[in-house]
């Protein structure tokens, strides 16, 4: 078995920007949607977290605590294995349910059986229209505003399901390029509600605290969510990118 220093294609030697730079490449290559394989896919993710956790040439590889659903449940697939429940115009009716982020052994069948409401929001509509992220009544102002479905609207996460994958399959075609957490495409502003994500390697502490999250590995934690997605762009996350598999504004199903 390989190491995790020859799964990622660095010397041992390596320093902290080598070893995050290794890992955005061979995530991306590694993840199905680009040609890989999903066990690829993990094992790039396992190695990354055994460097991180203090690795050694010569010790024994050690289960890793990582996030172990396959990368088809993180919104890495469209063959409908993982159904959102959501209508392609992006608007749902069933606003309610959510899985808490504290949740005791008692609840989980509840929260298995429930899911959470994002209302979305496009950011090119804000520099369009002058808004602000910390606009008070962004969203109000959005819902009176009649933009199409894919600059507003509504989609329904299911449980173990991320921002991402809900929103593909709900039909829209959010930016993203490694679905892996290793940069800055998918970012997404929280601007109510929660969400959890399993790792983080490339945001700060001063994006965290802005409400800054990547949808592609990014799960709910509260019944409702309001969020900015195609933030990208924005201060502080341009240099995090990655170039994108797919231009943002391609259809899903091409």
């Amino acid at each position: 078995m390989d190491s995790p220093f020859e799964t990622l294609g660095i010397d041992p030697d390596a320093d902290e920007d080598e070893l995050v730079d290794a890992y955005r490449r061979r995530v991306k290559s590694a993840h199905p949607d680009h040609g890989g394989s999903a066990e690829e896919f993990q094992a790039v993710r396992t190695a990354y977290e055994a460097i991180r956790a203090g690795y050694e040439p010569g010790d024994e590889l050690e289960p890793v605590e990582t996030d172990s659903r396959r990368p088809a449940d993180e919104g890495t697939s469209r063959n409908g294995q993982h159904d959102a429940g959501a209508a392609r115009n992006g608007r749902t009716e069933n606003g309610t349910g959510g899985a808490s982020s504290g949740a005791g052994p008692d609840s989980e069948p509840e929260a298995e059986r429930r899911g959470a409401r994002v209302e979305f929001l496009d950011y090119d509509v804000l520099t369009e229209r002058g808004w602000s992220l910390t606009d008070d009544d962004l969203f109000e102002k959005a819902a009176e505003s009649g933009l199409d479905g894919d600059a507003y609207g509504e989609v329904f996460v299911e449980p173990r399901t991320n921002l991402l994958k809900a929103a593909e399959d709900a039909g829209h075609s959010w930016p993203f390029a490694c679905r892996g957490g290793a940069c800055a495409n998918c970012a997404v502003a929280v601007v109510e509600g929660d969400v959890k994500m399993p790792s983080n390697h490339i945001l700060s502490e001063e994006m965290l605290e802005q409400g800054v999250r990547l949808s592609c590995i990014s799960l709910p934690v509260t019944d409702d969510l309001k969020v900015v997605y195609n933030i990208e762009h924005l201060p502080g996350l341009d240099e995090l990118r990655l170039p994108p598999q797919h231009a943002r504004k391609m259809s899903t199903g091409d």
